[in-house]
């Protein structure tokens, strides 16, 4: 199977501090690449996703609400206490 894909691009300007223009540019060399403007979609890709994914744990974690009884939720708030004061 031959499949054709047609990814169409957009130029466009963006501002950014000297400080990651370089930054940009030094991690595309090491890739092999003449620019950043593939790493910048890149970033952008994953930020997106990172959103799209915080929204639907979101309304997973919203749809829960009144699934637990009362001494479940009670416990698992101890549960999580204990837990976080470890982490200190």
């Amino acid at each position: 199977m031959h499949m054709h894909v047609n990814v169409r691009s957009m130029r466009t300007t963006i501002e950014i501090s000297d400080e990651n223009r370089s930054k940009l540019l030094a991690l595309a060399a090491r890739r092999g690449e003449k620019g950043f403007s593939h790493l910048v979609d890149e970033a952008v890709t994953r930020y997106l996703g990172g959103l799209e994914d915080r929204d639907r744990a979101k309304k997973k974690g919203i749809a829960l609400k009144g699934s637990l009884r009362a001494c479940e939720a009670n416990d698992l708030r101890e549960i999580s206490k204990r837990i976080r004061g470890k982490w200190r």
